[in-house]
């Protein structure tokens, strides 16, 4: 069960490492209630960022819970891309969507993600 934990070696945690994503992503995957940024990274891991602005999802909740599935997607996805810093988006309708429904389209834009890197690298 160790292997879906969270640690802090998977997170981005400063602005610096936002803005290293911001400017230099090399890799965007997007549908109507996600958009995915990500740059190769000098870690040995994948690493995570989220953004969800209180303007696209007004209620503390519906953000909470989209997070909680973004990390939850993101820990039992076995890419083969061990060393990219991601940064999810999430857009307005994202509040709108169901557990199975936010699941479904997170499950899509990793698969994306990983076959643009793929194919790039």
């Amino acid at each position: 069960m160790a292997e879906f934990s969270f640690p802090k070696e998977s997170r981005l945690l400063t602005a610096a490492d936002y803005k290293v994503v911001f400017d230099n992503s090399q890799y965007k995957v997007s549908c109507r209630h996600f958009l995915m940024l990500a740059t190769l990274s000098q870690h040995q891991t994948k690493r995570l960022g989220m953004v969800l602005a209180k303007k696209n999802i007004g209620k503390a909740a519906q953000r909470n819970r989209i997070k909680r599935q973004i990390r939850e997607t993101f820990r039992h996805t076995n890419a083969q891309f061990p060393s990219l810093d991601v940064v999810v988006l999430a857009r307005r309708d994202a509040a709108k969507l169901s557990k199975a429904q936010l699941s479904k389209f997170l499950n899509g834009l990793w698969l994306d993600l990983e076959n643009k890197w793929v194919v790039k690298k």
